[in-house]
């Protein structure tokens, strides 16, 4: 079943009623309100929010990602289940023991599906020399990626995409504001996909901030970015600029990004069931049964150029 997520922009009080979200609003008093099964993400954007202790009990029930942003709309804290896996204790001793090879190795498959993954938004933009160029990069990504070919298509990505001047910063120009709103969804979506499988999104194979908690998330995320990419294009083709304030509107059409459809494995899927694929075979790589990630890939729209 696909999951809902929501945004909840204004000042409500959240509790939890016959395993109904309430969402009363502080300032007229009205309610609204949704099953907690229905629910894959919770955005809270807002200061002035407040919730129960029994409504984020019932939330981390349902396996519900709860994601707390700050004014920027930048993610600040994520509430996670702890126990959401009947072998998951297993499954965090298999992550814990996991040798530097094979952390490579997922590396290996995680960069090279990126980079293919861009090189289909060139090929959407009607940039064919540019997305062959990003395709003999994919193949050249060696284990652990040594020879840094994730930088060097990023480089190249970002100046045929948004153009020479453009630098993707966590706080800079346009579009990095509607890039950071829509990577926080997939990012949320796939903490959530990580943890439905039994694996610990802290322990990270590539990323290791110690003030990171959600690592493991950061590297499976990799190869999804490119859908978010091709959303914000989407999304400036049909206001004329990248410059858009995040409204309602627009947010509503960065979390559809999880709808976008995709083809994995030769089936077509939304982007969130593909995430928990991702997630799923991540785990089994963990217990030796597979050595194949699967990853989605980013459909042909034809000729996206902004």
């Amino acid at each position: 079943m696909q999951k809902r997520i929501i945004s909840i922009d204004n000042p409500y009080h959240l509790s939890v009623k016959d395993k109904q979200l309430l969402l009363k609003e502080k300032t007229s008093g009205q309610y609204r309100q949704t099953p907690v099964e229905d629910l894959g993400v919770v955005l809270l954007n807002h200061p002035q929010i407040s919730l129960t202790q029994s409504i984020i009990q019932e939330l981390m029930d349902q396996k519900v990602a709860v994601v707390f942003t700050s004014k920027n709309y930048l993610p600040v804290s994520m509430l996670l289940p702890l126990d959401s896996h009947y072998i998951q204790t297993e499954r965090f001793n298999l992550q814990v023991r996991a040798n530097e090879p094979l952390k490579k190795q997922v590396w290996q498959q995680i960069i090279k599906a990126k980079i293919i993954n861009q090189s289909q938004m060139m090929r959407n933009m009607g940039k064919d020399q540019e997305a062959k160029a990003l395709m003999q990069m994919a193949g050249d990504v060696k284990s652990g990626d040594s020879t840094s070919r994730e930088a060097k298509a990023a480089r190249y990505y970002w100046t045929k995409l948004f153009g020479a001047d453009f630098k993707r910063e966590r706080f800079g120009q346009a579009p990095n504001h509607l890039l950071n709103y829509g990577y926080t969804i997939v990012r949320a979506s796939v903490a959530r996909a990580l943890a439905i499988s039994g694996l610990l999104p802290t322990l990270g194979v590539q990323h290791k901030n110690r003030y990171n908690a959600y690592c493991l998330a950061d590297d499976l995320m990799e190869p999804y970015r490119p859908f978010v990419d091709h959303q914000v294009i989407s999304l400036a083709l049909s206001y004329g600029s990248y410059d858009l304030e995040l409204d309602k509107e627009i947010k509503a059409a960065l979390i559809n990004v999880l709808n976008a459809d995709c083809h994995l494995n030769g089936q077509k899927r939304t982007l969130q069931s593909a995430i928990l694929k991702s997630a799923q075979s991540l785990s089994l790589y963990y217990e030796g049964n597979t050595k194949k990630l699967v990853f989605p890939i980013l459909e042909h729209y034809g000729n996206t150029t902004f």
